[in-house]
């Protein structure tokens, strides 16, 4: 008997006009529906009208503010792990990201966050490298292998998918981990509650 498909989040984390996020996060989805092991939905963060004021401890927000985080928190929270496609903005990566983030918190827990990154000549490690500690605090475990495109506007086909077989290597080896780690979560989680 095969085992259930993880449900992954992709999540697009750009929201700028004329970004590349789409391209790189349709690839990316592709190939963990090829994978075998995941049942994909790609979450672009683009869609909702996430408010960057939060309300205060204890307060509820508005019903308008509500309607829109609920566009994302049932998609993360039956997630079993995640991949963030993120692009690197100013070294690190974009405030639409980190507020999404933030809108959350049990969602991300105890759960596995793999990374495609883009960018110029660093190809968005370094923003990677900041969401590391973001999702650390957040009590989500980090996977070590990711996806990074150095100079992405020139390394995809006009069929969207990565020139070189590089991408499909580094993909392949994150997605493994990936897998890997949330039917492990998922078990734990299932055998005892997380300690918050």
């Amino acid at each position: 008997m095969s085992e259930a498909p993880v449900r992954v989040a992709v999540i697009v984390g750009s929201v700028r006009e004329g970004r590349f996020g789409p391209v790189v996060a349709d690839w990316l989805a592709g190939v963990a529906r090829d994978h075998g092991g995941f049942d994909v939905e790609v979450v672009d963060l683009a869609e909702p009208d996430l408010p960057l004021a939060m309300p205060a401890f204890g307060t509820v927000p508005a019903a308008k503010v509500v309607a829109e985080v609920a566009k994302v928190t049932p998609r993360l929270e039956a997630a079993d792990a995640f991949v963030v496609v993120t692009p690197e903005y100013n070294h690190s990566y974009p405030a639409s990201l980190k507020n999404a983030i933030d809108w959350h918190r049990g969602e991300w827990a105890a759960k596995p966050v793999g990374f495609v990154s883009y960018g110029g000549i660093s190809g968005g490690l370094r923003a990677v490298e900041h969401l590391r500690a973001v999702f650390a605090e957040l009590h989500a475990v980090t996977i070590r292998e990711t996806v990074s495109f150095h100079g992405a506007h020139t390394r995809f086909g006009a069929d969207g998918v990565p020139t070189g077989e590089g991408a499909a290597v580094a993909a392949k080896a994150l997605l493994d981990q990936l897998e890997w780690w949330a039917r492990s979560l998922a078990e734990a989680r299932a055998a005892r509650p997380y300690p918050s």
